[in-house]
């Protein structure tokens, strides 16, 4: 991976609607050359974001009372809470990179910071005519720690990736995640007994660059 280096912004708790308001301003930095190429590190209140694709089906039951809220981003469901480390990046992408090529870069930054935290783990190419298989599963129990979905406008990237870090697992199996009824969402802490927010903020920055 060639050098990429980005603006970090930290904040805790914000609620994903004023997420994605404060994401479209960065965005409209970015195009006007206002700010720099940005991660932008936070985490959000219970919610289920769902792409366009995203069938009825896989929604969660409104008896468990969290939000489902329609996003702009590529893929289907995916559920967002405390303990989870959610990153925006606001990147403007190279002269004949698109967005999927940059998807592949956001894997493996994330497999090396996973790495880092002792949880090997790898990227999966989508076989022919199957749901899309983004994201990062661990090596070692081949569950899925890292859901990505993102998208560009006039070459500029938004949306990111979520990482499970310490956060309720149960959430995930009320719905299902990423248009696939048999995933297995984990954690860092599930793989490896512990982990706190405060170790996995600065090796995912390391992993990105970002300072």
């Amino acid at each position: 991976m060639r050098s990429r280096p980005l603006t970090l912004i930290q904040d805790d708790l914000i609620d994903y609607d004023k997420a994605m308001e404060r994401m479209g301003e960065l965005v409209d930095e970015r195009h006007s050359g206002a700010r720099p190429d940005t991660l932008w590190l936070l985490s959000h209140p219970p919610v289920y974001t769902v792409g366009r694709r995203t069938p009825l089906e896989h929604l969660p039951d409104p008896a468990h009372h969290i939000p489902v809220v329609e996003t702009t981003r590529g893929g289907q469901l995916t559920y967002h809470g405390p303990g989870q480390l959610v990153g925006y990046l606001i990147v403007r992408l190279d002269s004949g990179e698109g967005v999927v090529d940059y998807i592949r870069e956001v894997e493996f930054r994330l497999i090396e910071a996973l790495g880092r935290l002792n949880v090997p783990a790898e990227r999966r190419d989508t076989p022919p005519g199957s749901e899309l298989l983004t994201g990062v599963w661990t090596t070692r129990t081949a569950r899925k720690i890292v859901s990505i979905g993102m998208r560009q406008s006039r070459g500029i990237t938004s949306h990111g990736f979520a990482l499970n870090v310490n956060g309720d697992l149960e959430p995930w199996h009320w719905a299902v995640a990423c248009g696939l009824p048999d995933v297995d969402m984990t954690s860092v802490a599930r793989e490896t007994g512990a982990a706190t927010m405060e170790q996995v903020r600065p090796i995912v920055a390391a992993a990105f660059e970002a300072g």
